[in-house]
């Protein structure tokens, strides 16, 4: 007796055309022939506009707005160089951050510098870096220093008097000094508020009036804010405005130059941020709802602990 075949019986499928399908086939060769198509007219587009690039009517075209774009840059800088030479320029919180940055860059610069601050052993070891400083052709002044507390009014004034004893007028005052504070609204004291708003808003603002007189008698005059982009929105855990430069920002060399061609261009606002913080002050102007919706989830997932 035979073994018994177990191989399963697979049946064979096949498939042919049927009337039905020659329809599918007429669409899909049309699509692809309209394919074909697209993509020769494409080739076509790009080796026309390659054409018209490379020509010779296009080539002086292109390096003569190229040139014309070097030009106004070069000018705008000469511009802010000369603005800047030999004018006094006083700089607040000049002895660390973007204080000490800004005094560099604008010595660079050329101009009559007067550093305030707190720490007189601070704004004498800048004054001896300046000093030693020869990395420029620009003729370069000796910094005067003037040491004062901007939380004291009483001394405010006589830093100011002492500020325009130096060279008799001010053309630049920048207010750079302020300190920061991050907590919560209900773990922040009013004793912490009173001293920022002292250091960050009353102090330049009395800073400011003291020195305004002799720029109004000259009548030429330049007053910097500096501040953050905390001031122009609201974030979650600033409670205190007024946040340092921090690593996820620019590094204050940067800031300082950006600083130095604002006072050249005679910039009214200027916004140094990243695309994030920049896009947030128009969503908050643009859409406002969005905007604290936004604000208000950050803070549901932050919860941070405050750190001064």
């Amino acid at each position: 007796m035979d073994p018994l075949n177990l191989v399963p019986y697979l049946p064979r499928a096949e498939w042919s055309l049927g009337p039905g399908d020659q329809g599918w086939l007429a669409m899909l060769g049309q699509v692809l022939k309209e394919y074909q198509t697209c993509t020769r007219r494409r080739s076509l587009l790009r080796a026309r506009v390659m054409d018209f690039v490379t020509s010779t009517a296009i080539l002086p075209l292109l390096l003569g707005c190229v040139g014309v774009c070097s030009l106004l840059k070069l000018l705008q800088w000469l511009r802010t160089r000369a603005c800047v030479r030999n004018a006094v320029v006083v700089v607040t919180g000049a002895t660390s951050g973007l204080g000490r940055e800004c005094a560099r860059v604008f010595h660079a610069a050329g101009a009559k510098l007067v550093l305030c601050g707190r720490n007189a052993k601070a704004l004498e070891e800048l004054t001896r870096e300046l000093a030693a400083s020869r990395a420029t052709k620009v003729q370069t002044h000796k910094p005067y220093t003037v040491t004062f507390d901007l939380t004291d009014p009483g001394a405010i004034v006589g830093a100011a008097a002492e500020i325009l004893q130096c060279f008799g007028y001010v053309d630049v005052l920048i207010n750079n000094a302020g300190i920061s504070y991050r907590g919560t609204i209900v773990d922040t004291s009013l004793d912490v508020d009173r001293r920022v708003m002292e250091t960050n808003y009353f102090g330049p603002v009395a800073l400011t009036k003291a020195l305004l007189p002799s720029m109004i008698r000259r009548r030429q005059g330049h007053v910097v804010a500096i501040s953050s982009i905390q001031g122009k929105i609201s974030v979650p855990f600033r409670s205190a405005l007024m946040d340092e430069t921090t690593a996820q920002g620019r590094s204050p060399s940067q800031v300082a130059r950006d600083v130095l061609a604002a006072v050249g261009k005679k910039k009214k606002d200027v916004v140094l941020a990243d695309v994030v913080p920049s896009l947030a002050v128009y969503l908050r102007t643009l859409a406002p709802r969005l905007f604290f919706s936004l604000m208000a989830s950050r803070a549901r997932k932050e919860q941070k602990p405050k750190r001064c």
